[in-house]
């Protein structure tokens, strides 16, 4: 038979069920505006019906509720839009991160502009147009060699500022890389609070957020899986567990464990760079080359996955050993832009040279102004080169010669086999042609102007690209955000309305409580001895 009291503990019930309700809702109220926070919800059961199963169960018609209870209280999230918020952010990062290099590359070059490399070359070119017309003006002679040494000048600025930026990208690399470890290692700790947590049946909610905080976080720094480890113990079925963070390819391939959420261990993120040796012995680093996680090998080609860090690597460059260890293949944007800069100035200066070589200057004719013998004429360079293209837009100056004197520079050149008269101004109309010579560049027939403007096209196509990518990711992440928001942000109305619902239900437990009061008021002073 029930007790006089049931009703009693029944109401009693109500009322802290709701008060447990209106705390939620107060806490959802509290964080409205705090970052990565996710609603909370009440999860209400109710409690075992009366009676229960057994052979001295009472007879009555049915059993009778005995309440509510709390269940749980869990956040409202949905993991779909969490998987797809991560997708867009890693795309973005990767975007993101080539859009700013290549937006550094494109101020450095500065074109087109009246003070480029190509505005620098045409005056170089107009230069010894006009020493054609007048070959022995000392005036024309010395615009040549300032314009000559115009042109170096701005090979020597255009690779310099090239590296800097480039060893800009190396820092930043390496801070990404900390930052991945340093994510890693704080999911770590927040897996091991929760593996404490969970298996005494409570949702640890506050570092649910957390860890989901910090790996949106990652997920714009590398392309990540993650996966859920059930706890044991009395862990609730709705808990999370902890997390296993995984580093894939493009293709969802497993590269290497990152964070394991059931040994609670980490393992450390690097990037290898090749190891370079100077003249003087100094081992430096390089390119990069590879990546490890842990004591996991990965070359970096199997690296092929967005991200920030695998768009700064696509920046700063990354380099290829050949299967013969015969030579290094050297890629990214960069390395790219430098190489191309290397061939150009060894070709430019390599061909200007030969024609300045077969030309005659101020020093090749004798006291009486006549040619000399063709074999006393001495064969002078414009350009100081290397022997190959590394470098060369680095080191390219003018030789002693040229600064010496300005008599140095060739201006004459043989006409029909006879020896060019003083005055001839033939060969620095070859030299001034050169601009159009079809010449090799890097494998490539072409001319210097058509070589320089493939370079700059490359370039502004490649930051066009990136720049339209970047926005199409800012708007995809940003549109699952909204969605993901609409799901798990706290609405000040919604929890308004809830309050209210929970103060009423609060409310009529406790008009139950006053009412079991007054029933048993009536039993015991209307009814019993105390009549």
């Amino acid at each position: 038979m029930r007790s006089t009291f049931m009703g009693l503990e029944t109401a009693k019930r109500g009322m802290f069920t709701q008060q447990s309700a209106l705390h939620t809702t107060g806490n959802n109220i509290a964080n409205a505006n705090t970052e990565g926070y996710t609603r909370q919800r009440v999860n209400f059961k109710a409690t075992e019906a009366y009676p229960s199963l057994g052979l001295n169960r009472p007879q009555i018609p049915g059993q009778m509720g005995t309440g509510v209870e709390v269940e749980s209280v869990q956040r409202v999230r949905e993991s779909f839009l969490d998987i797809q918020y991560r997708s867009e952010s890693n795309k973005l990062g990767y975007w993101e991160s080539r859009a700013n290099a290549l937006q550094k590359m494109e101020e450095i070059m500065n074109e087109p502009s009246e003070t480029g490399f190509a505005s620098s070359l045409d005056k170089f070119w107009q230069s010894l147009q006009d020493l054609a017309l007048d070959p022995t003006n000392a005036g024309a002679r010395s615009v040549v060699r300032e314009r000559g040494n115009a042109v170096a000048d701005t090979f020597n600025y255009l690779a310099t500022s090239l590296k800097s930026v480039q060893g800009d990208l190396k820092n930043e690399l390496d801070v990404s890389v900390k930052e991945v470890n340093s994510l890693a290692n704080q999911l770590n700790n927040i897996n091991k609070q929760i593996s404490e947590i969970e298996p005494n049946g409570y949702l640890p909610n506050d570092l649910y957020d957390e860890r989901d905080r910090l790996l949106d976080k990652l997920s714009s720094l590398a392309n990540i899986k993650v996966s859920y480890n059930a706890s044991g113990g009395n862990a609730l079925k709705i808990s999370e567990g902890t997390a296993t963070v995984e580093i894939v390819d493009d293709k969802g391939k497993v590269l290497g464990t990152l964070v394991d959420g059931k040994s609670q261990r980490v393992s450390e993120f690097s990037v290898t760079y090749r190891k370079i040796t100077d003249e003087n012995g100094n081992i430096t680093e390089g390119l990069a080359e590879g990546i490890k996680i842990g004591s996991k090998s990965i070359n970096i080609l199997d690296f092929n996955s967005a991200g920030k860090i695998s768009g700064l690597i696509d920046s700063y460059g990354y380099s290829e050993t050949l299967d013969d260890g015969s030579s290094v293949v050297e890629y990214g944007l960069y390395p790219d832009m430098l190489n191309n800069l290397d061939t150009m100035a060894y070709e430019f200066a390599s061909e200007f040279n030969a024609v300045h070589r077969e030309g005659w200057n101020l020093r090749d004719y004798d006291a009486n102004k006549n040619p000399i013998d063709e074999f006393d004429k001495e064969d002078v360079d414009f350009f100081n080169v290397g022997s190959n293209a590394k470098g060369a837009a680095s080191t390219l100056s003018l030789t002693d010669k040229i600064k010496e004197s300005t008599d140095f520079i060739a201006a004459g050149r043989k006409v029909d086999g006879n020896l060019p008269e003083i005055g001839n101004g033939n060969n620095a109309v070859s030299l001034s042609n050169v601009k159009n010579d079809v010449i090799d560049i890097g494998g490539t027939n072409t001319t210097l102007q058509n070589f320089y403007e493939g370079i700059i096209g490359g370039m502004a196509v490649n930051a066009q690209e990136a720049e339209r990518l970047t926005k199409n990711s800012t708007v995809l992440r940003d549109s699952v955000e909204e969605r993901r928001q609409s799901v798990s942000a706290v609405s000040l109305d919604e929890e308004m309305t809830n309050m209210i619902q929970f103060q009423h239900a609060y409310n009529a437990s406790a008009r139950m409580i006053s009412l079991q009061d007054e029933l048993l008021d009536k039993i015991i002073n209307g009814m019993g001895a105390g009549r």
